[in-house]
């Protein structure tokens, strides 16, 4: 079973268990999840309303964008998972000759990859949402302000917690030049995203 498919109770129980996964990275796509949730919550509470009509057509947009999002980092939740699994599943293959301890540590380099290369993709798609979130900015439903405000802190902290899972899997990569690249691009990520999410939040403490 996905763990996007568990109860909330249920992926508690399992994220504060000893298993090592879910762990930060999991948790931090559902943060994203959540974030995005929250804007096309307010998306769909802005749509159609006589008040907001001039912006109608951009929150439709900005409804659809949401919702592909949702979906992108609710995936997410279990790709994370999934390539910390296989960098487990190389700590079981046999390690007896020459031959089986380089296939090792070539499959262990193959697997730590994967597992730096998808937290930052997961920074990539929050990005995405915080581009999505801003646009909804003073142009959605007042009432609904602090949802906007609430979902760019969840976003926040998804981008910054992904970013650890992407430092803490390149520092058992041996291949220096993909290390710098995803270190100097994913600090780029990182910064873009959390300039955008502290102007959500500053711009909704000064609606609500």
């Amino acid at each position: 079973m996905k763990l996007v498919d568990l109860t909330v109770t249920d992926f508690m129980q399992v994220l504060g268990s000893d298993e090592p996964a879910p762990g930060g990275g999991s948790a931090s796509a559902l943060a994203a999840a959540m974030g995005i949730s929250l804007t096309k919550m307010v998306a769909e509470l802005t749509v159609g309303k006589k008040k907001y009509a001039e912006f109608d057509a951009l929150m439709k947009k900005c409804q659809t964008d949401a919702a592909q999002s949702q979906e992108e980092l609710l995936r997410a939740i279990d790709e994370d998972t999934e390539a910390f699994n296989a960098v487990s599943a190389v700590f079981s293959m046999p390690k007896e000759t020459d031959d089986e301890k380089a296939k090792r540590r070539e499959a262990m380099q193959t697997a730590l990859e994967g597992a730096a290369k998808t937290p930052y993709q997961m920074m990539e798609k929050i990005v995405c949402a915080l581009h999505i979130t801003k646009e909804a900015v003073g142009k959605s439903n007042v009432n609904a302000a602090s949802d906007l405000g609430v979902a760019a802190l969840n976003l926040k902290s998804a981008l910054q917690g992904a970013w650890l899972n992407v430092l803490i899997n390149l520092s058992g990569i041996k291949n220096e030049e993909f290390v710098k690249q995803y270190r100097m691009t994913g600090e780029k990520i990182l910064t873009e995203g959390c300039r955008l999410a502290d102007e959500i939040y500053a711009e909704i403490l000064k609606i609500v």
